[in-house]
């Protein structure tokens, strides 16, 4: 194993270059149980999301029972705006704080604060409380997003960091298969009182987060997030622990030799105006495919999930306790998606999946918007639609994630996510809201019209990736977005 040499040259007042083989020490890894941990521990987030996402789906039509909260279609579409705000924000400030002080500070706070206010929305009485929490749930997840897509890219090798993080950011659809179970088991008024299931459905989750918490301790900080910031001794002390996990783990006595070393001048955390100049002046373009993946997926998924459950009781006349059957084996065929086609993206490359994952999904729900017009649809093939749509759309909306966190330096990568996350999510944080209105119209017309929008997006976004997407396909974060750090040979000499 190798050390860090150190100390290569003095560049600056207070600077040193330093030559480092870390990132390359992390991508020769073999995948180990160590791995796992990684993403067990911290792909949570997604499930936590999508639990929490569907449970709001699902209650929707229960929370306008006067014997629950009694609230408007459009209350409970808002509070589903609330969560996303809340996530926007949420987004932005620990995305920053992530850049700051570190992913592992990030990840276990930002889990905390989801702990805290899912446990308050079990406690809602009125439409104020439930939305403030809602609100408040969303900021923990929107940091989550910012911290955990951080640490998981820096901590998984190059070569299967594409298809890992799609499996991962697909567990979206196991948080929505649980919470699908869930609200069918708790919001069975034969089981239990209107006014208690629903608020049962929130505590399990926080028992879920809970759990978590207790795992994610083992998770260490980010040797690349250490190195940044001129933590050498830590950083290599950390990645010396992995290696011998690893090894342990694997039952081997030594490690192939890392390939290549990388020399930089540790800056630490980096001013807004650096920030704000990498993003739009040295990756303008990647700044426009991220925004475009990133708005796309998101009016997709905020429009559908938080209001499937009203045009299932509004236009097919759903029992709302039964909601959650339907989603199930929906979820189910989301989880498929990226788990089947994951790996295509580390092997037929980014650029030629993500356009056609987005493509294929606008088409697919302009048609499925048309038969539903048209009256073609029952509850059963509605729901087998949208989980052919979602099938190529999970895929393309983990991806989105995906790129986000490859194609900007380690510096402002917490940041950068954060920030296309909030981006994405904000301007698509009025499609509850929105599709509520046209759901509460009762005219199919008015839904397909909202359909053709979500649909152009994706579409949009598709056509943007063919031609600015990134090959960072098996490659290294560092070869796919140079640090700002990094430091010529002769520079250094």
């Amino acid at each position: 194993m190798r050390a860090v040499s150190s100390n290569t040259s003095n560049v600056g007042p207070t600077s040193k270059v330093v030559k480092t083989d870390i990132p390359a020490r992390m991508d020769r890894l073999p995948w180990s149980r160590w791995h796992w941990l990684v993403v067990i521990s911290l792909g949570i987030t997604w499930i936590l999301d999508g639990l929490e996402v569907t449970i709001v789906g699902a209650i929707g039509a229960v929370l306008t029972n006067k014997q629950a909260l009694g609230l408007t279609t459009v209350e409970v579409s808002s509070a589903g705006t609330a969560y996303l705000i809340g996530a926007v924000l949420g987004a932005l400030f620990f995305g920053r704080m992530t850049d700051k002080f570190g992913r592992k500070m990030l990840f276990m706070v930002t889990l905390g604060v989801y702990l805290v206010a899912t446990v308050l929305t079990a406690f809602s009485f009125n439409f104020i409380w439930f939305a403030a929490c809602r609100f408040l749930t969303g900021t923990g997840i929107g940091g989550e997003y910012a911290a955990i897509n951080s640490a998981i890219d820096e901590l998984i090798p190059a070569r299967v960091r594409g298809h890992t993080d799609l499996a991962i950011n697909g567990t979206w659809w196991v948080g929505t298969a649980l919470g699908a179970g869930l609200t069918t088991v708790l919001l069975n008024p034969h089981l239990l009182a209107v006014n208690l299931g629903w608020r049962f459905c929130f505590g399990m989750g926080a028992v879920l987060g809970l759990a978590i918490l207790a795992v994610r301790r083992f998770v260490p900080e980010s040797p690349r997030w250490l190195m940044m910031h001129g933590r050498f001794d830590e950083a290599n002390q950390i990645v010396s622990m992995i290696e011998g996990e690893v090894m342990k783990e694997e039952h081997i006595t030594s490690l192939p030799e890392p390939q290549g070393t990388m020399l930089i001048r540790p800056t630490g955390t980096v001013s807004y105006g650096r920030i704000i100049r990498t993003m739009l002046k040295d990756y303008p373009t990647r700044s426009l495919l991220g925004f475009s993946l990133m708005v796309g997926q998101a009016f997709l998924y905020n429009a559908i999930f938080f209001t499937y459950g009203l045009v299932l009781t509004t236009f097919y006349h759903i029992d709302p306790s039964t909601v959650g059957l339907y989603l199930i084996p929906f979820a189910i065929g989301n989880i498929i998606g990226p788990l089947t086609i994951g790996r295509l993206f580390d092997t037929i490359g980014r650029r030629q999946m993500i356009s056609f994952t987005y493509i294929i999904s606008g088409i697919l729900l302009t048609i499925t918007g048309w038969l539903f017009l048209q009256g073609y649809l029952n509850a059963v093939t509605q729901t087998i639609c949208w989980s052919i749509i979602f099938f190529f759309a999970s895929a393309g909306a983990s991806s989105a994630y995906l790129t986000v966190s490859e194609v900007f330096p380690l510096e402002v990568r917490a940041l950068a996510i954060a920030l296309f996350y909030a981006i994405g999510t904000g301007a698509a944080a009025v499609a509850p809201l929105l599709f509520g209105v046209l759901i509460a119209s009762n005219k199919p017309i008015e839904v397909f019209y909202g359909d053709l929008f979500g649909a152009a997006l994706m579409a949009g976004a598709g056509i943007v990736a063919v031609f600015f997407g990134v090959k960072a396909e098996r490659q290294s974060l560092e070869s796919v977005a140079r640090p700002l750090s990094f430091v010529e040979e002769m520079e250094a000499a």
